[in-house]
């Protein structure tokens, strides 16, 4: 009779560092905290040189002036400071840090390095729901407008969700394909909104574009919140990214609920891209740029991805920002032109890889 005292285990007694991905490094506690606070101190930098920097530049010492209380600060400098480039770099960290972390869990949810959700369409569908709302005069409320974008998101998902899900598997070819349309047919019907709805929507084109330069602080308090638990309990989920990442029967093997995780992740990813569209517009790219460059430098473990990506798009977005402001200082070029002159030759890029 064979031996079998050298057979196979079963999955479920397979070493947990199976379910770590392959890295350049050994993720550690140290590392992760030295990485995170290296990106968190960029972007107090590059939130600091925002302030600083625009169509009216005040100088560094004024705005660290304004931070202490200093007296040396003019009134017109600390209004341009607190209530104007304030709130705006809050709303552009806010954006690029939800944009990021969703691109993030698409590409490990369909493993596939051009997901993000631009591509997908939900921004498309995001624009429809605060389009909508704008143009019935539902949008004065700092609510109404993102729940109805996050419908919006939520509607795209749910479709582009159904038209991939062929015989019990999700086909990530379809998936993003179909994405592509549904997201080109909800741009044809945001201009037909625009054109019912024109007296209503007559800088709805700007918004398209990606505008920051409207940042409303009572809709970042209400975005806020939710965008960052939202983005809390994705992090919870990195170990089940990594492991997905894999492959979906390898991770059932290892005791993930994969439909269930899945299904949470689609969710909370199209809450957080409505969420986004709705205070800012369409902005591209964001989600598809930041994780491919927090991957090339910091490995693809989820959990050091996730809330890498998470500070770098909020610096990325931020910079992207004073580019806007100031190449053709004082006009303004739309903040979602400057990330898709960026993201697009990179999307072609992986598209050529892939």
């Amino acid at each position: 009779m064979a031996d079998r005292s050298h057979t196979v285990p079963p999955a479920q007694e397979l070493p947990a560092q199976q379910a770590e991905p392959p890295g350049r490094k050994p993720l550690t506690a140290r590392r992760t905290i030295t990485v995170c606070t290296a990106l968190v101190l960029t972007l107090i930098a590059v939130a600091l040189a925002a302030l600083s920097f625009g169509s009216v530049s005040i100088p560094f010492s004024h705005v660290i002036g304004t931070i202490t209380g200093s007296e040396s600060v003019t009134a017109t400098e600390r209004t341009i400071i607190l209530s104007i480039r304030l709130p705006r770099i809050l709303l552009a960290m806010l954006v690029g840090s939800g944009l990021s972390v969703a691109g993030v869990v698409f590409q490990a949810l369909l493993r596939n390095p051009l997901a993000e959700p631009y591509i997908l369409g939900i921004s498309s569908g995001g624009t429809v729901g605060a389009i909508i709302a704008i143009g019935l005069s539902l949008g004065a409320s700092a609510i109404t407008t993102p729940l109805a974008s996050f419908a919006g998101s939520a509607a795209v998902m749910f479709l582009v969700y159904g038209i991939a899900h062929r015989r019990g598997q999700l086909d990530t070819n379809a998936l993003l394909l179909g994405g592509v349309m549904i997201g080109a047919f909800f741009n044809a019907v945001v201009l037909l909104i625009i054109a019912v709805f024109n007296q209503e929507l007559r800088n709805a084109f700007l918004w398209l574009m990606g505008n920051l330069s409207s940042a409303n602080p009572d809709a970042i308090i209400v975005v806020a919140p939710v965008l960052l638990v939202a983005s809390l309990v994705l992090l919870l989920q990195a170990r089940n990214f990594n492991l997905i990442s894999t492959g979906d029967e390898t991770a059932m093997q290892l005791g993930v609920e994969v439909k269930r995780v899945k299904r949470l992740s689609y969710l909370l990813t199209s809450l957080i891209t409505g969420l986004v569209v709705s205070v800012s517009g369409v902005i591209g790219f964001v989600g598809l740029l930041i994780p491919h460059v927090c991957r090339m430098l910091f490995g693809p473990d989820h959990r050091l991805l996730l809330p890498a990506s998470f500070l770098l798009g909020a610096s990325y977005l931020v910079a992207a920002d004073i580019l806007s402001r100031t190449l053709l200082a004082p006009s303004e070029i739309p903040v979602g032109a400057i990330t898709a002159a960026l993201g697009a030759p990179v999307f072609v890029y992986l598209l050529r890889r892939s």
